[in-house]
């Protein structure tokens, strides 16, 4: 088995993210005004893509409110891709790459936003960069690090809490602190180019959307949490059904996929298998193109979502509220089981169960929720 750096990286937070926290000290100037602290802001995000993707709306409004502001992000390779599709983002450093973090540190910065909602060791970043004025959530003795303490809960949709983060310093300028024209859930806010996607690829997309005219439809079967995965098996017997319907099937994910993948073809053997082909630029601008996005509670999910394309995600531990996208061209299948949703901060205990509130899901059921939004889009298509 392979080195695990994000299991790594929790294990030192564990260890030496807690005593760092207390044997810092707190560090709190007074008399610091947010509008004479606001020339550059740095954002910290660690962790997963669907983070990254929730938190552009509150990027876009805070730039919009501070249009003079340079915005960096400290952020991991895994979701470096995403802030590249951010035209507010100044500049972008990697804390898990060369000496990206010590480059960070050596900015001064007036405001600091840590976005991640448990782990120490961001909030301790946070703390060493020096700002007079830190906002991050108050989950724990992360606390400590911020001169704005940000409460948080997991039953709010993730884009509000973290719309909630930048609240402070929105609300320091005097602007009423209304967030539904900045994130109508109804709207995308992701736009990718076409000129970020290779032109193999592209070919590749072209091609099938000449094939089949009804449109393509994108299934993802991976996600990197075991107890998120509904089966190869189950994906192909849908993607079946769909083919017959007359839609293209687009496989999108990792090289971790390719086995669901290959599942897959053997149901429906026409499908476009697209896993480990694409970065997360060309993934959204293939996204955009398709009809329909099916998949579990994944980065891709919400890049779907993000660029507007009609989901149906499938949800077991993870935390509806939370991370299910949201507006009328959106279906959530979730059982609801008593032991679900078993996932909190990002950990997800080992199912001892089956993962049933995965396998309960039948096959016809989102098959029948497909066939619906894909139905409600051609009738869309018409009336426009």
């Amino acid at each position: 088995m392979g080195f695990n750096k994000i299991k790594f990286l929790k294990y030192v937070d564990k260890v030496l993210g807690k005593p760092l926290v207390y044997l810092l000290p707190s560090l709190y100037k007074s008399g610091m005004n947010i509008q004479r602290s606001a020339k550059r802001i740095l954002i910290i995000r660690p962790g997963g893509i669907g983070d990254a993707v929730l938190l552009l709306p509150a990027i876009k409004m805070l730039k919009n409110s501070l249009t003079e502001a340079e915005i960096d992000i400290l952020c991991e390779k895994r979701n470096f891709s995403i802030f590249q599709l951010s035209k507010e983002i100044s500049s972008l450093y990697l804390y898990d790459r060369d000496m990206e973090l010590l480059k960070c540190l050596r900015n001064k910065y007036g405001i600091v936003i840590d976005t991640e909602q448990w782990h120490r060791l961001s909030a301790v970043v946070a703390r060493l960069t020096g700002a007079p004025i830190r906002v991050g959530f108050n989950t724990n003795e992360r606390a400590k690090m911020f001169t704005h303490p940000i409460p948080y809960s997991h039953d709010d949709y993730e884009v509000y809490s973290f719309l909630r983060l930048i609240r402070p310093i929105i609300g320091s300028l005097g602007v009423e602190v209304n967030w539904r024209p900045v994130f109508n859930p109804n709207s995308t806010f992701i736009d990718p180019e076409e000129e970020t996607v290779d032109r193999d690829v592209l070919t590749i997309v072209e091609e099938a959307l000449s094939r089949w005219p009804k449109g393509l439809v994108a299934i993802s079967p991976g996600a990197t949490v075991e107890e998120r995965r509904w089966g190869g098996n189950r994906y192909g017997r849908l993607a079946e059904r769909l083919a017959e319907e007359g839609y293209g099937i687009l496989i999108l994910g990792t090289k971790a996929e390719k086995g669901d993948a290959e599942r897959m073809l053997t149901f429906a053997e026409e499908c476009i298998d697209l896993t480990g082909k694409t970065d997360l630029k060309a993934a959204a601008f293939i996204l955009k193109k398709c009809r329909l996005f099916i998949g579990p509670d994944s980065g891709l999910l919400h890049i779907a979502y993000a660029v507007g394309t009609p989901t149906v995600s499938l949800f077991g531990s993870g935390i509806q509220k939370k991370w299910a996208p949201r507006g009328h061209r959106h279906i959530v299948i979730n059982k609801g089981l008593p032991c679900s949703p078993c996932t909190k901060f990002g950990y997800t205990p080992k199912c001892k169960k089956g993962v049933v509130c995965l396998k309960d899901i039948e096959v016809d059921e989102v098959f029948q929720s497909a066939m619906r939004l894909l139905h409600n889009g051609e009738r869309n298509e018409t009336s426009g």
